[in-house]
Formats: structure tokens, sequence, C-alpha cells
């Protein structure tokens, strides 16, 4: 059995007011260093044989973050990357939120493609194919995955045996953590969208 951690990367200055997608240099707030931080905490006594990490900045930052606890490098999976938004890509989600195929990405988005970019059928059947490629590698271990919202959502959704047009249903949190084992018979959701509990106040 492989027990995954599917973490969220923290927050950014885009993070809930653009869609990000691949850029490059789009780093962790203070904010989301501290958040980043706190979830590290919360994972440093977990056994984690290895860290994956989709290659962009915000997750790698969010990832080494939580390696550090643990002596560990982290590994880039291209696979488990953020959605290719294409045309949409730095578009803010209020101009967004105008258009007709917003609409549909709402009530239908398995019959979306991004305009120039992936439909988010792609993008589960290769992040799902990721994991299974990572749970053939590690049969008995714990392993972290650093990735994004909605990356996370359709891969929770493939386990839970949720329809991609209800993947919209599930939140998942800046530096929220989601875990699921899984084995020859059968995975199971151990957590979803657990939030890092603030550190206590001293004094």
């Amino acid at each position: 059995m492989t027990t995954i951690y599917l973490v969220r990367h923290a927050v950014t200055s885009h993070t809930g007011h653009k869609l990000t997608g691949w850029m490059e240099g789009v780093h962790l707030t203070p904010e989301g260093k501290q958040q980043a931080e706190a979830t590290a905490q919360q994972l440093a006594g977990v056994n984690f044989k290895a860290i994956y990490s989709s290659p962009i900045d915000r997750t790698i930052e969010t990832a080494r973050t939580i390696a550090s606890r643990h002596d560990l490098d982290v590994k880039i999976n291209e696979q488990i990357g953020e959605v290719q938004y294409g045309e949409w890509t730095d578009r803010s989600l209020k101009s967004l939120a105008r258009t007709k195929l917003w609409g549909t990405i709402q009530r239908w988005p398995s019959a979306v493609r991004f305009p120039e970019g992936e439909t988010l059928r792609e993008v589960q059947t290769r992040a799902v194919d990721a994991i299974e490629e990572l749970r053939g590698q590690h049969t008995r271990d714990t392993i972290c995955c650093v990735s994004h919202a909605d990356t996370i959502k359709l891969i929770v959704a493939h386990y839970m045996g949720i329809h991609i047009d209800l993947f919209q249903r599930i939140f998942i949190g800046p530096a929220s953590v989601s875990v699921i084992n899984v084995s020859d018979y059968g995975p199971q959701i151990l957590s979803l969208n657990a939030l890092p509990m603030p550190r206590p106040v001293k004094g």
C-alpha cells in the first residue's frame, strides 16, 4: 500500500485573482511562506520516502520547505503540474468569469478545452498516470506530491470515483493536505483539504 500526501502550494500574489498557470517568476508571498512553514511543521513527523513537485516556482518553494524537515531532495514531476490554461494564463478571474466558456467550465468541465491549452480530461489522465507510476515505485512507502488546486481536485475525484463534471465540488485550499492510501484492493481517502493549524502564540 502506498500513502500519498497531496499538498497544494501556498499563496502567491496571484492566488484567488489570476490564473497563473505555468508562468515563471511567481513566488510565494510572505504569507505564503508562513503557510508553507506551517504545513511543513505539521508534516515533520511523517516518514516520507520521497517528495515530488510540479516544476513551477510556487510548488517547488513549498516542496523545498517541506523537504527541509526530512533531509530529502525535491524531485520534479511535470505530470503533476498545473493545467495548461493557454490563452487564459495571467488573466484575472474577474474578466474570465464574463466569458461564455467560463459558464461551460462550471457546468460541463469535461467538455472544455482551454484556448490553446489542455482539457481537464487530459490533465486528469496525466496526473493520475503519474500517481500510479509513483505508486509502482513506492509500493510500501509514504510520499508527498506538491501540486495545484485543479490538479489535486482531479486526482482526488478519480480515486473517489467522482466524474470530472462534479470535480468543482471538491475544495482544495492553499497549503492544504489531502491524503490517499492506494493498494491493490482500491483507494481510501484518509484526509481532504486539511489546513495547517496556526502555531500557538508564546507569552
